[in-house]
């Protein structure tokens, strides 16, 4: 996939690795393996969370573009 790459974190597990938090399978967020642009959380996360979190990278990459 060619640059600018941006990654969008949905749900509390994939943001802070809970509830296996400590697990022996599970990392502690993806964070630590990916950058993160946007958070959305919630478990599951709603729908206007989801939306929101599209909408703001939607105006991080027409930020960067100008």
């Amino acid at each position: 996939m060619p640059e600018p790459k941006y990654v969008i974190a949905i749900g509390s597990c994939a943001i802070s690795g809970a509830p296996f938090h400590g697990s022996y399978s599970h990392h502690e967020g993806v964070q630590n393996v990916l950058p993160v642009d946007v958070y959305v959380g919630g478990c599951p996360p709603r729908p206007e969370a989801i939306i929101d979190g599209i909408l703001k990278i939607i105006e991080k990459i027409r930020s960067q573009r100008r």
